[in-house]
């Protein structure tokens, strides 16, 4: 049996690229996720008919989010760096990414989720960034969820660490369309909106719609990253978060 953490192949006589989380039931958000992820786009460049791509996941979740471990001090600068460099590629690449969630779609994971384009959720899903909960906060969801749900309904996520449900996640734009088939929802979507069109106008199409946005992105993604590598990391409060988080204790915060 394969190890590895992704799945990947084409569909619909190669209009379609899928690609699948393949380590349920966590489907966590680790450097060996990433780089399969960052692989896997690219190596499958739109052209050639290449349409579009759905980004799914096996089991009953979507992903827990990214590994707490990475995030230690040492190691976080890395994993920022390459989940960082992962979203920037996705949200570049020159085709729509359609993604499905199921189950929770946590951290990390919602992150790499924002990356697409448009998220098929699941009647069950669970979605949000409880990275505030650990004393610490998401960097990447700190950028892309303002435009996708506005500032407010962002920052009620991001500094709450609460999770909504699928139909308020459809109530405040943060997904596209809650069904009890989402991938069958995603699938006719692709059906119905991109097949049979020409891939160099949809290539082109993409990267007018998100020009001014990716320049805006890059320059906050530096921000926030300064912020959680120079001033979080160096708080007590954030170190014993993780930690806590890893022994599976309640932290003790000292406010600093």
């Amino acid at each position: 049996m394969s190890d590895a953490p992704l799945k990947v192949w084409l569909e619909r006589e190669g209009t379609l690229l899928r690609v699948r989380l393949a380590r349920p039931r966590a489907n966590v958000i680790d450097q060996a996720m990433i780089a399969a992820l960052a692989n896997a786009f690219a190596t499958h460049r739109p052209g050639q008919g290449l349409l579009a791509a759905l980004l799914d996941a096996e089991g009953p979740n979507f992903s827990f989010g990214a590994s707490v471990e990475e995030h230690l001090p040492g190691r976080c600068a890395a994993m920022l760096g390459s989940l960082h460099a992962l979203l920037l590629q996705m949200l570049e690449w020159p085709a729509p990414i359609l993604v499905v969630v199921r189950g929770r779609c946590l951290g990390g994971g919602l992150e790499v989720a924002m990356a697409g384009s448009l998220i098929f959720a699941a009647s069950d899903a669970s979605l949000g960034q409880p990275e505030i909960q650990l004393g610490v906060f998401a960097p990447a969801a700190s950028c892309l969820l303002p435009p996708r749900v506005g500032q407010a309904a962002a920052e009620d996520l991001l500094l709450s660490g609460r999770s909504v449900d699928a139909a308020e996640a459809l109530r405040i734009g943060l997904v596209h369309a809650v069904s009890a088939d989402p991938q069958g929802v995603a699938m006719e979507y692709f059906e119905r909106h991109f097949a049979g069109k020409s891939a160099a106008a949809l290539g082109c199409a993409v990267a007018a719609a998100r020009a001014g946005y990716l320049r805006e992105l890059r320059r906050q993604l530096e921000d926030v990253e300064r912020l959680y590598l120079q001033a979080l990391m160096r708080t007590r409060d954030a170190n014993e978060g993780l930690e806590a988080f890893l022994a599976k204790r309640a932290p003790r915060w000292e406010h600093r």
